[in-house]
């Protein structure tokens, strides 16, 4: 009897799994034994180790010896073409605030929308050249100044600045040198300052805690 209601309930079993009904059912006692080394639970809708899921490493692959930032060579061409481009468009806004003043007493004509318009690309060509210049001479600064110290920090930051102002107003003579230093010193070191406000103000907060 033993053998025979054995087989068929295997038989009833391999039915139930060619037509996908009569699946055996197992207690919560015969599951508690089941080993699951090296296993977490699977998701109820995903057959799928959720363990792998999971992003543990970074998405890229850096070569040997690279850092995972961005160097000031590779900024270099960000940080130049941004600059065209808001020189470019600051100067366009100029340009046309200087258009509508200069022709207000005009009506609206085709001559006057010619010199607003001859005001306004002017404008942007130069702004555009200066704040390039600037960018161009910043850049070069800050890669020389990183190869020769060997190290990036914010004093090649500033000094790229101070250098950059120095040598962007080198045709003033020697007060707009000096006015052009003080400038890049100033904007450069702002700019170490934002970079670093919240590693300064957490410090400020841990030594306060201190005492």
């Amino acid at each position: 009897m033993d053998s025979n209601s054995q087989g068929s309930g295997g038989g009833k079993g391999g039915l139930g799994g060619l037509f996908g009904g009569g699946a055996p059912e197992y207690s919560n006692t015969e599951l508690a034994g089941v080993p699951l080394t090296g296993m977490s639970p699977l998701s109820p809708y995903l057959n799928v180790d959720p363990r792998y899921l999971v992003q543990d490493t970074d998405e890229f692959i850096l070569p040997t010896g690279a850092n995972k930032t961005r160097g000031r060579f590779e900024l270099a061409f960000f940080t130049i073409g941004g600059s065209c481009m808001t020189g470019a468009a600051l100067g366009a806004v100029n340009g046309l605030r200087m258009g509508l003043k200069e022709t207000r007493d005009m009506a609206w004509s085709k001559p006057r929308n010619v010199q607003i318009i001859n005001m306004v690309t002017r404008q942007g060509a130069s702004w555009a050249n200066s704040l390039g210049s600037v960018a161009l001479l910043y850049s070069v600064f800050g890669v020389a100044i990183e190869k020769a110290r060997g190290a990036e920090d914010d004093i090649n930051t500033v000094a790229a600045g101070t250098l950059t102002g120095m040598l962007f107003k080198s045709g003033s003579g020697v007060k707009g040198v000096a006015r052009g230093g003080l400038a890049g010193l100033a904007l450069s070191g702002a700019y170490a300052l934002y970079n670093n406000w919240d590693h300064i103000t957490g410090s400020s907060s841990s030594s306060s805690r201190l005492y």
